[in-house]
């Protein structure tokens, strides 16, 4: 059997991203056969290993995005307009303006990215119809649950002025604003992207995630288009790196329920989970709090996207069927329905399938009892901490300040936690910059987790989202040997230099003799 043998030195090896490096690494067809001493690591892998020099860089277990939404990335990276960057409410006109002018006659104006707080005011449907007189224009907020639409576009989804909004949406005409569900009514309304064009989306988010160090995302929200077309690229083989499934039940803006999808697993594609949206956004106030937001008029607490006994139905069928759910739920309203949820069917039907919780935005102490009580997965993203602070501090009344992402908190009450970035929620999608965050920019005082504890959130803690702890997570002998190679060693590293150390590679099992530079 002709066995592809290699040995890893030269560099700091983390074969547990928790600051106890070794020497080398051995590896034979795409395995981990052992980490420790060179020489041991050479006799494991036999005289005929190749020996890889790391040159000084290190190397870490390879890393996990444990939600971002993959071909929305893509757009990004290809036809979306994005309004990330965007710093003003004029640099924000001079982009629609100019890409009006690019787009043929009747052509749909989609963007995302804008935040108010850096723009200074929301975009209305006034602004939009100026800037592209008759066309139909969507800019979706950062957080992506608020979208601002220009008159054109109303008018194609035929919405009017009095036209209801659907269950867990909000409408408002007059601004041209439609909030959680109500997109489903413009997004319904817009061409439907043939299957080439999903998997050009796919493609070019994964390509930019691989070489931000990524070997494995979980894809956060996925309807059946995109979902056949995550079913042939992995049967052309040509996923560069593992993906994780949360497909979509509750389509917005409709009373829909979706079938649940055929579970697959294949080396590089995992389809065995479903996601649901429990309420809006943090950032933009639309989360479901117990307390009025600060700084919101008319006063609101969010908006809650199911009433709780057809949630418990949703989640029961997909429960029961053997699925793992993972639920949007920021808010502590929110957070009080899914776990209530859980709790009640673990009891009518326990040691059934772990689930996540997504984003896990404001828990207070017994959300955290009880969700290690009923083996939840938090899914966080600490990257928010850096980039949504101005929003948080804008709208978070006093009363629930002290549980904004407090994520020692989920540490230290024993649950397994992977980290992610939401991407393009955020700008930066980095690791690093997730993990200086985490590390160095709590909300909470007292609130940062140790390098080790951040790490694992990106390693094992991904794995354990993914349900591929037994083979991912570490470099344990016989596990995958996905690895990722960072330019310095962040063990050695200012906790506020963190984000400065540039990746290097991104590697997947079986691939590393041909990829590792």
């Amino acid at each position: 059997m002709n066995m592809k043998a290699a040995v890893y030195a030269g560099g700091p090896i983390y074969p547990q991203a928790d600051g106890r490096a070794v020497e080398a690494l051995a590896v034979r067809d795409g395995r981990v056969l052992h980490a420790g001493t060179l020489e041991d690591a050479r006799t494991a892998a036999g005289t005929r290993a190749r020996l890889h020099d790391l040159g000084g860089v290190t190397l870490l277990p390879g890393l996990t995005d444990a939600h971002v939404h993959v071909w929305k990335v893509g757009q990004l990276r290809t036809t979306m307009l994005d309004l990330r960057e965007t710093a003003s409410l004029d640099d924000l006109a001079r982009q629609v303006r100019r890409r009006h002018a690019e787009l043929p006659p009747g052509a749909w104006l989609w963007g995302r990215g804008w935040n108010e707080i850096r723009l200074g005011a929301v975009p209305d449907r006034t602004l939009l119809d100026t800037l592209a007189p008759g066309r139909p224009v969507l800019l979706t907020r950062t957080c992506a649950h608020i979208h601002a639409v220009s008159t054109a576009a109303l008018h194609r989804a035929s919405i009017h002025p009095d036209t209801p909004p659907p269950p867990g949406g909000e409408i408002d005409y007059e601004l041209g604003r439609l909030t959680e569900t109500a997109y489903g009514l413009v997004s319904g309304a817009m061409p439907a992207p043939s299957q080439a064009q999903y998997e050009e989306w796919i493609l070019a988010g994964l390509d930019d995630l691989k070489a931000l160090g990524f070997t494995a995302v979980t894809d956060a929200a996925v309807d059946p288009p995109l979902h056949a077309a995550y079913l042939a690229l992995d049967a052309a083989g040509r996923l560069p790196i593992r993906v994780n499934l949360l497909c979509i039940r509750r389509p917005d803006g409709s009373t829909e329920t979706l079938p649940l999808p055929e579970k697959h697993l294949s080396p590089r594609l995992r389809c065995d989970s479903v996601k649901l949206f429990g309420d809006g956004g943090l950032s933009g106030a639309t989360a479901a709090v117990s307390v009025p937001y600060r700084n919101v008029e008319p006063p609101s607490r969010g908006v809650l996207r199911f009433e709780t006994e057809d949630l418990y139905e949703l989640v029961r069928e997909t429960h029961v069927a053997g699925f793992r759910v993972g639920a949007h739920a920021i808010g502590d309203v929110a957070l009080d329905q899914i776990l209530g949820v859980y709790a009640r069917l673990e009891q009518e039907y326990p040691q059934g399938p772990r689930h996540r919780i997504e984003h896990f935005g404001l828990p207070s102490a017994e959300h955290l009892r009880l969700a290690r009580e009923l083996r939840v997965i938090a899914v966080p993203q600490p990257v928010f901490l850096h980039e949504l602070r101005a929003n948080y501090d804008r709208f978070m009344p006093a009363e629930l300040a002290g549980q904004v992402f407090p994520l020692r908190a989920y540490f230290d009450a024993g649950l397994d936690v992977a980290f992610s970035s939401d991407g393009p929620v955020v700008r930066d999608l980095r690791p690093l910059a997730g993990v200086q965050a985490a590390v160095a920019e709590p909300y909470v005082p007292g609130m940062a987790v140790t390098l080790a504890q951040a790490l694992g959130a990106y390693t094992r803690g991904g794995a354990v989202a993914h349900g591929d702890e037994h083979e991912r997570g570490s470099l344990a002998p016989g596990n995958l040997a996905d690895l990722t190679v960072v330019g310095g060693d962040p063990f050695h590293t200012e906790p506020q230099d963190l984000s400065e150390i540039a990746v290097r590679g991104a590697v997947l099992a079986g691939a590393v003799e041909s990829e590792l530079v």
